[in-house]
């Protein structure tokens, strides 16, 4: 998976560079989440800007990210999501489980 991680401040930013997170490429996403709270990291926001389509594995990807954030006493934000995304988000209901964000900005200047 295409993947662009950078710090700001407190935050560990990961920005999916795909349109698709599907079951091709979704573990990619899981096992970098993973890796950011196995290192010690606390504020993680996954800015899905690129991301026209995501299905059940990028949905349960982002699931055990949230999971992994949990267990290690951090916080997974999301933030810039398509309309689309957006979409599977509410449908799921997922909408109501994480944080998410219009702008990468507005969820960084959410984190403590």
């Amino acid at each position: 998976m295409n993947l662009v991680k950078e710090n700001r401040g407190n935050v560990v930013i990961i920005k999916i560079q795909e349109e698709r997170v599907d079951a091709h490429n979704s573990d990619g996403l899981k096992l970098e989440i993973q890796k950011a709270f196995e290192n010690g990291d606390k504020n993680l926001l996954v800015n899905l800007e690129s991301v026209h389509f995501i299905d059940s594995s990028g949905l349960g990807a982002l699931v055990s990210g949230f999971k992994n954030a949990t267990s290690h006493n951090g916080v997974l934000k999301l933030s810039s999501m398509q309309s689309q995304v957006k979409s599977m988000f509410e449908l799921t209901r997922l909408h109501r489980v994480f944080e998410i964000f219009d702008s990468e900005a507005d969820a960084i200047a959410s984190f403590k």
